[in-house]
């Protein structure tokens, strides 16, 4: 299973929703024709999780061939990140309890 950082950038990438960061990735892509698809087919349906996740398991799959490119996703992810606000919610591992991921809460939470 891809980190949960390369499902929201296959996420963003599906949407076409940072065009700096889909460039990017497109470029890396143009001479694999299975990474391609992979982008295509999470292009073709943003709100269908299984291409997203091909998607993500085919950056991760790339981040670890080439530490170049890694960094220049992540880099170009967190401007888009800082774009939209600035805000990071990630919870990995076990968790028990209750979990909030929010931005801009205006009054009182209850769980």
């Amino acid at each position: 299973m891809p980190e949960p950082i390369l499902i929201s950038i296959a996420a963003a990438l599906a949407a076409k929703g940072a065009t700096g960061l889909y460039d990017l990735v497109k470029r890396k892509f143009a001479k694999d024709p299975t990474a391609i698809a992979a982008l295509e087919a999470a292009s073709a349906a943003p709100e269908d999780n299984r291409p997203i996740t091909a998607l993500a398991e085919r950056l991760q799959e790339v981040e670890a061939e080439d530490g170049e490119f890694s960094e220049a996703l992540r880099t170009e992810w967190e401007k888009v990140s800082e774009s939209q606000g600035g805000v990071h919610n990630q919870v990995t591992g076990n968790v028990t309890g209750k979990v909030v991921q929010a931005r801009d809460i205006h009054g009182n939470i209850t769980l």
